[in-house]
């Protein structure tokens, strides 16, 4: 349901409020129930129909498998706490209660992961299905469980798929979800047993969405139709060292020891080599750069799995230690940002051994994947971890020397690795495929008409052999090789302290995560883990490189005593939001492409204030921190715009709205609505506009001088070249690197990228940085007034800035009546792009949120039961379930719930009990 009018200004509904609400929820049911009965030839769906797949919460249900029996207690937004007195137990239990709740989307998400999509809805996936098939997630998770997991990882797998499958047993698909009826109408589908290996390829997504700098790698290669090496150097600047302090800050390499340790704490180094360590190299392959336009096209085509296909991924997650807190013990604070879906991708659970032994290990609570055992971030009775993405590059792209049914490497022609697959196709003939690979890995360019041709245009080097017609593109990942993630995920969970910890973390090879920690003993710390790779000198994975020679090859991975770590640092916090985890010291290169930084000294200024003040810090100080909507770019922006003439009164009028702002973006500010159109309008001008049609939003157009022109300019007949992109993925995007360059320019105001070319009568051609700003407000303003209208009064950032929430299957896939029965929304959200309440837009596409934070979390080591949580939608995954979004409008208001952890607490605040009985 659309949430209550006052969400936005943190005012409650009364009781009216919500039994109105009650009755508009029953009368859209009713409504939506009918339009399904109509558009379906007669069928009619029931309230009943509806109700069969809500899980039951209370009672008691019998479960074969179980050795004893198990309490599921749910609170009153429906969140379990499960009790039992064996391992095996507590996750046959978590897959039994977590199918009740999503087993809808568990399905699709494996079908997803295994490339399998197409079984479910048809030939529109078969393109999908082939990339991911390419991929091959499942065929790594295969050789995981086989090869790498522990035994007891192994076991526990076991366990949650046994407790899934009881949960299947003899119910049809109707009885699962709506979905699942839904499809019947069109698919004779029936969802398979739930394997292992299932649960550890949704590691595979995650990683993907996770995995670094490859998006940037291909916005590179495709800046050079149109720009030069120096321009594409200015809109990729250094990391503002100076200014945006790395994660950490006492570090140092010890070369003749060959480890990383820090200075100035009260630890040491803990963990074992993680591989073999070579020479990295921080300058980049030259003249490797190529026109990757098809692997963008099938990479947008992609399933959102837990983010934004990599575009904008960030997250917040910092400590603080008992000398800064009022309770004399850390608090810890998390919110990783993701995409928004429905339901959201995390799921809220507790998961307690009834007494803590050999045989039942874990007394731990917080966010996991519907899906997967265990917890992946949260806190056990000893300590609390959250995580961001470290965003190191552990993914290159390949150019290949394609040659009859091999490739070129090392002088020779080396025969395909190939495989055959065959992908079922719901309604209709299976397609089979044959998949590539090379020594690099496999050869995404197989899988688009478009990547067949990739490297045509390429500009390499004299020693490179010849194009003929194409290079093709593969892809060396990490997460291709079989690794260890799952077995750190469990031995997280059941840490006791730093050198428990520590040793979890090495084995979390993929993805690569910024780990931040805390203990009820007062220590707080930060590691860095996963498998990292090194390169040759020349080599630094910021371009393509030549897959034909042998130095392109990795060389080894950063050994774990290498990799950057912080335990206890003087300052007392450790802040890490996706900046540079280290200094320009660090012997290796971990990526070329950190976030700039304008969140995480956001957040390191928040919180040195309030030590420099004399104050402590409250969990509602955390909290708060957490919503913070301060824009650092109108703090550089708006007084440079203020002195700008502008003559237009009806301009001027929108001028005024940022006197005296206080660069705040609440959702109700008129001020916060016209700026960030300014700030669009000044990227799409100076920015924008130059760009690549590979770049720009799909469906604009512009007139272009061509390619490769010559001849003088007067004589030019310009083309007209539309974008390519769709508009959450565009650029310039207006993130915090955006950020950087435009700060980096403001001292140069006659710089050739302030230039425009002549608008017409009206506008006339910008000369300069402030030609350039007043035609931005100019356009900013006419913008905002065929948005919001003529009357500035009623302008507010929330009005364009909206969150909708739609379920990532058939609510964007499905039928207008499915879709308007699945999703909700919208509502009106502070915060913006780059700020620590991170609600993420797209600047080249519009003001809609892209991103949020998915969840967050502040957990008290004080007293665990005093922490506090939200998710970003609800425990359920069942349409018109009363916790399908029950904590988003508390969410979007920026509340946080209680979140109860010891015994007493849980039992003080159940609403529901269901016993699982042997």
């Amino acid at each position: 349901m659309p949430p209550n009018t006052t969400a936005s200004t943190g005012q409650q509904p009364g009781k009216s409020g919500r039994k109105k609400g009650r009755r508009a929820r029953l009368l859209v049911l009713v409504l939506v129930l009918a339009v399904i009965a109509g558009v379906t030839g007669g069928a009619y769906w029931s309230i009943s129909t509806v109700r069969a797949s809500f899980p039951q919460t209370k009672g008691s249900i019998t479960l074969d498998g179980l050795s004893g029996p198990v309490d599921v207690k749910r609170d009153g937004y429906g969140v379990p706490q499960i009790y039992a007195s064996s391992d095996e137990d507590l996750f046959m239990a978590q897959g039994f209660v977590q199918a009740q709740d999503r087993f809808w989307e568990m399905d699709v998400r494996r079908h997803m992961t295994s490339g399998r999509l197409s079984e479910m809805f048809g030939k529109g996936q078969v393109d999908n299905d082939e990339f991911l098939r390419t991929l091959g997630w499942d065929r790594i998770a295969k050789q995981e469980y086989d090869t790498k997991l522990s035994p007891a990882t192994k076991k526990y797998l076991q366990a949650y798929a046994k407790g899934v499958n009881a949960y299947l047993a003899g119910k049809d698909g109707a009885e699962i979800s709506l979905e699942y009826a839904a499809l019947g109408f069109t698919n004779d589908y029936a969802p398979e047993q739930w394997t292992p290996v299932d649960s550890i390829a949704w590691l595979k997504a995650m990683a993907w969405d996770l995995r670094g700098n490859m998006q940037d790698e291909i916005d590179r290669a495709l800046m050079t139709s149109r720009l030069g090496p120096k321009q594409i150097a200015e809109l990729y600047p250094q990391y503002p060292y100076s200014r945006n302090k790395p994660i950490v800050r006492t570090g140092r390499y010890d070369e003749v020891t060959g480890t990383y340790g820090p200075e100035d704490t009260t630890g040491g180094a803990t963990g074992t080599a993680g591989g073999t360590a070579g020479t990295s190299g921080s300058s980049g392959t030259t003249g490797l750069q190529s026109q990757l336009a098809g692997l963008q096209d099938v990479l947008d085509g992609l399933p959102t799995a837990v983010g934004v296909n990599g575009n904008g991924i960030g997250s917040n997650s910092w400590v603080v230690g008992g000398k800064h807190t009022i309770t004399g013990k850390p608090l810890l604070a998390n919110d990783p940002h993701l995409s928004a879906s429905l339901p959201s991708v995390w799921y809220q659970m507790g998961l307690h051994c009834r007494a803590v032994s050999a045989s039942c290990q874990y007394d731990v609570a917080g966010y996991t994947f519907a899906g997967m055992p265990g917890v992946v971030i949260g806190h056990n009775q000893d300590i609390a971890w959250g995580m961001t993405n470290s965003g190191v590059d552990v993914t290159d792209l390949y150019l290949e020397k394609l040659s009859g049914d091999g490739y070129l490497y090392g002088g020779k022609t080396v025969p395909f690795t190939t495989r055959q697959e065959t992908i079922k196709v719901a309604g209709g003939e299976s397609k089979k495929i044959v998949v590539r690979a090379t020594k690099n890995g496999p050869l995404l360019s197989d899988r688009s008409s478009e990547l067949v041709k990739v490297g045509k245009k390429a500009t390499v080097d004299t020693a490179a052999p010849d194009r003929g017609d194409g290079y093709g593109i593969s892809l060396r990942w990490t997460a291709l090789d079989a690794g260890t993630t799952m077995d750190a995920v469990f031995a997280m969970d059941k840490a006791k302290n730093w050198k428990d910890f520590r040793s979890a973390a090495a084995l979390f090879d993929v993805p690569s995560q910024n780990l931040i920690y805390a203990d009820r003993e007062d220590n707080i710390g930060y590691t860095l883990p996963g498998k990292i790779p090194t390169r040759a000198k020349g080599y630094d994975g910021s371009v393509p490189a030549p897959g034909w020679d042998p130095r392109s090859r990795w060389t080894g991975y950063i050994g774990q005593d290498e990799l950057p770590y912080e335990y206890n640092p003087k300052r007392g916090y450790i802040v890490t939001a996706n900046q540079a985890v280290v200094d320009k010291a660090y012997p290796y290169t971990l990526t070329t492409d950190w976030g700039y930084g304008a969140r995480s000294q956001r957040i390191n200024d928040l919180i040195q204030s309030k030590i420099d003040g004399g104050g402590k810090i409250s969990t509602d100080d955390m909290r708060q921190m957490q919503l913070d909507n301060s824009s650092e770019m109108a703090k550089l922006l708006v007084p440079q715009l203020l002195k700008i003439d502008i003559a237009d009164p009806d301009v001027r009028e929108a001028q005024e709205l940022l006197e005296g702002w206080d660069y705040t973006q609440d959702a109700d500010s008129a001020a916060a609505a016209y700026f960030n159109s300014v700030w669009r309008n000044i990227l799409k001008l100076a920015f924008g506009n130059k760009l690549p049609k590979e770049l720009r939003v799909k469906g604009q157009c512009l007139y272009v001088d061509p390619v490769n022109t010559t001849g003088p300019a007067d004589e030019v007949q310009k083309v007209r070249e539309c974008g390519e992109r769709d508009a959450d993925q565009a650029q310039p995007d207006g993130g915090d690197r955006w950020f950087e360059v435009v700060r980096n320019l403001m001292d140069d105001p006659d710089s050739d990228w302030w230039t425009t070319p002549d608008a017409g009568p009206r506008v006339g051609a910008d000369r300069n940085r402030d030609d350039l700003f007043a035609r931005a407000m100019v356009d900013a303003r006419w913008e905002l007034t065929a948005k919001l209208g003529k009357d500035i009064d009623t302008w507010s950032w929330g009005r364009l800035h909206r969150l909708f929430l739609k379920n990532q299957t058939l609510g964007t896939e499905g039928p207008g009546f499915l879709q308007y029965a699945l999703n909700r929304g919208p509502w009106k959200l502070s915060g913006g792009e780059a700020t620590v309440n991170a609600s993420g837009w797209n600047a080249a596409g519009g003001y809609g949120v892209v991103w949020v934070p998915s969840m967050r979390m502040v957990v008290n080591l004080g007293d665990l039961d005093k922490s506090k949580w939200i998710n970003l939608t609800g425990a359920s995954g069942h349409a018109y379930h009363s916790h399908y979004t029950d904590q988003t409008d508390k969410w979007a208001d920026g509340e946080l719930l209680d979140w109860s952890f010891s015994k007493q607490a849980v039992d003080k605040a159940t609403s529901d009990t269901l016993v699982l009985r042997p």
